[in-house]
């Protein structure tokens, strides 16, 4: 299952790379790659979540660190659905986070 998780997030990833490229660059994301996005980050995290309480010794830092970055995420959608410039310090923070948070997690897996 953890395997999974990381192919989730990894996923994630590189969507989350093209939209930091159209934040930084001031143009508009792309919705699809957005939403499929926030649907990998999310199947990671609540999988991710599932077996931090299924395990006694979860990749718990990793939890908490994904939740912070899906809050800036959240933050970020918000404000594009609602025709609002992403701020390229919110989008670089959310991402660096995340980043830190799955290099936590590989961490722990290997």
């Amino acid at each position: 299952m953890l395997y999974t998780i990381i192919a989730f997030f990894a996923l994630a990833a590189i969507m989350g790379l093209t939209l930091l490229s159209y934040v930084l660059r001031s143009r508009e994301t792309s919705k699809p790659v957005m939403i499929l996005h926030g649907l990998f980050a999310a199947t990671g995290l609540v999988l991710l979540i599932l077996y931090t309480f299924g395990n006694n010794t979860g990749p718990t830092e990793s939890v908490i660190l994904f939740v912070i970055a899906a809050l800036g995420g959240f933050i970020m959608v918000a404000r594009d659905l609602s025709g609002k410039p992403i701020p390229k310090w919110l989008a670089i923070v959310h991402g660096l986070v995340a980043v830190i948070g799955f290099i936590t997690l590989l961490i722990f897996a290997f």
